[in-house]
């Protein structure tokens, strides 16, 4: 058997033991390890298990990851979520959809402190769908916004999606967290105007809410201060260049506990679920990794990313035929895997194709995360959809998949402006450090 079919038959294993419920992490650890093991023995495969599971355990830069959820689980606990929900449903809540176009701002706003599309979609979706339902949204309208306005989390920094994809390709974490700034504006633009569309078409799934007096308005604009101010000053310091990613997940998560100290706003059993929700979710981030980088070293060794490549290249379609071909697979893959699974296994093989074709690292990160965006929504796994499902009482399944197609085709639009126009993404980042 050649290295590249065994390469083939480790990737059938590696989806077997997922299929089996095998978490991914452990999943891509096995088979990494028992593949350099088979291969180049056992001498080897501890090797790479012992180094790679230190490096990237001491890996700096992911700080970032437990800083950052740390800051969204403390502001969720202190209801400063919730203050920036209302916020928002205060300003835009009288119009014909308001509320929901106000569930995805406070999603769009509550992703760039957690980090995180699966926190997000629980946060909102535990305050806006029972106003929506008291106010006689439609229940597809309702729970596809808020569905699609968790995805945002992958997208909007800090991304713990940006995170995995820097560390896996040794990009820099500061230039993909700016990269996502004006495609995360885009895509809440473009839900925005689903929206619309949709009471446009459908006038009862979005009924206008109650008049808020503009002095309210400003109260509780004020509430979400503390939030909003944790959020410019994070993603502003990092684009002024006055502190790193790391620094500036640090300075936030220091903050916004400061605040909910000082404003009485969290008691130390909210404070201890905070902290024991960042260290689950940070360990199971941090398993994935060592996975992830485990698994690698197999690929190179069966030479399945150069066997891809010359097998796209061999296809004839050029540059963006060959990457419409990538772009697919991620659909189908989003079918039945989550997003940071999809990320962790396909950008190792992705990377070096879409790099020798010419396309800028920062641009694919943006465009992957995108579509790895879609796969969150879409069936049968759509993991934001079970999400939300569970949150949403009463509502049937296909009723959270029906209200998601409005978003998806929203998606397919932001996804095919970036391709088409890539300084969407790359203006910021390369106006801070060329």
């Amino acid at each position: 058997m050649t290295d590249l079919a065994f390469g083939l038959l480790g990737f059938v294993g590696l989806f077997s033991l997922m299929i089996l419920r095998t978490p991914v992490a452990f999943a891509m650890l096995m088979t990494g390890f028992f593949g350099i093991w088979m291969l180049d023995g056992l001498r080897r495969a501890g090797a790479v298990l012992l180094t790679e599971t230190y490096s990237s355990v001491a890996n700096y830069s992911l700080v970032v990851v437990p800083m950052f959820v740390l800051l969204g689980n403390i502001a969720s606990e202190a209801g400063f979520s919730r203050g920036l929900y209302d916020a928002a449903h205060a300003w835009v809540g009288r119009m014909r959809g308001g509320l929901a176009t106000a569930s995805v701002i406070g999603c769009a706003a509550f992703s760039a402190v957690s980090g995180s599309s699966v926190a997000t979609a629980v946060t909102i979706g535990r305050v806006a769908l029972p106003e929506m339902k008291r106010l006689g949204y439609g229940p597809a309208l309702s729970t596809g916004a808020i569905a699609a306005g968790g995805t945002l989390g992958f997208l909007i920094p800090p991304s713990t999606g940006f995170v995995i994809y820097a560390i896996l390709t040794e990009e820099s974490i500061g230039r993909l967290f700016m990269a996502g700034i004006l495609p995360g504006i885009l895509m809440l633009s473009l839900f925005a105007a689903a929206i619309w569309l949709v009471t446009l078409r459908y006038p009862d799934a979005g009924p206008r809410g109650e008049y808020v007096p503009v002095a309210e308005r400003f109260r509780l604009l004020a509430r979400a201060l503390p939030l909003l101010a944790v959020i410019v000053l994070s993603i502003g310091g990092i684009y002024l260049g006055v502190f790193t990613p790391v620094e500036a997940s640090g300075i936030g998560a220091g903050l916004i506990l400061v605040f909910a100290l000082a404003g009485r706003v969290l008691d130390l059993a909210g404070l201890r679920r905070a902290v024991m929700e960042t260290v689950r979710t940070s360990a199971m981030l941090y398993m994935i990794v060592i996975g992830a980088n485990v698994l690698n070293p197999f690929l190179a060794l069966t030479g399945v990313p150069d066997g891809l490549g010359a097998g796209l290249a061999a296809l004839g379609l050029g540059p963006y035929g060959t990457l419409l071909v990538i772009l697919l697979s991620y659909v189908v893959l989003g079918m039945f895997l989550d997003g940071l699974a999809m990320l962790v296994i396909t950008v190792p093989i992705y990377f070096p194709v879409v790099t020798a074709l010419g396309f800028d690292p920062i641009w694919f990160g943006v465009v992957a995360v995108i579509v790895i965006e879609m796969g969150m929504i879409t069936p049968p796994v759509g993991l934001n959809v079970f999400v939300v499902r569970n949150v949403a009482e009463g509502v049937a399944l296909s009723t959270v998949f029906r209200g998601m197609l409005p978003f998806l085709v929203a998606m397919v639009v932001c996804l095919a402006l970036i391709v088409a126009f890539p300084q969407i993404a790359l203006i910021i980042p390369n106006s801070m450090y060329n």
